[in-house]
C-alpha cells in the first residue's frame, strides 16, 4: 500500500472514533511520494523525521486530552498518552517530543 493510501485509511479509521489528526512526522522519501502522488497534508503541520508517524488528539474523560502517535505502517502500532486541562503547552510538548523518542526506538529496534 502506498503512504497516500495508508494515511487516508489510517485517517478514516481514527477519524470514525472521534480523532482528529494534528500533525505528521514525516521521511523525506516518503515527502517524496506523497508529492509525486499530489497528496498533502495541507490543514496540518507536516515536520521532517527519521521515520513516518500521524499525530492524533481527542477529548478525553474529565476534561483531559488524549494524543496518540500512530506509525505509518500496515501494522498498527501507536503510543498513547493524556494530558491534564491545566497543563502547559510546554510540558505537552514535552511529552509529545519524548513519546517521539520512543517511536523512534521502537522504529529502530
Amino acid at each position: 500500500m502506498n503512504p497516500a493510501e495508508l494515511i487516508a485509511e489510517i485517517r478514516a479509521t481514527y477519524e470514525r472514533h472521534g480523532w482528529h489528526l494534528r500533525g505528521a512526522l514525516l521521511r523525506s522519501q516518503t515527502r517524496a511520494l506523497l508529492s509525486d502522488a499530489s497528496h498533502d497534508l495541507p490543514e496540518v503541520a507536516v515536520r521532517d523525521s527519521d521515520f513516518d508517524a500521524l499525530w492524533f488528539a481527542r477529548a478525553s474523560n474529565v476534561n483531559r486530552e488524549a494524543w496518540e502517535l500512530r506509525l505509518l505502517a500496515t501494522q498498527p502500532y501507536a503510543l498513547f498518552e493524556t494530558f491534564e486541562a491545566d497543563e502547559s503547552e510546554e510540558q505537552r510538548d514535552e511529552m509529545r517530543k519524548e513519546m517521539e523518542n520512543r517511536m523512534r526506538e521502537h522504529v529502530s529496534a
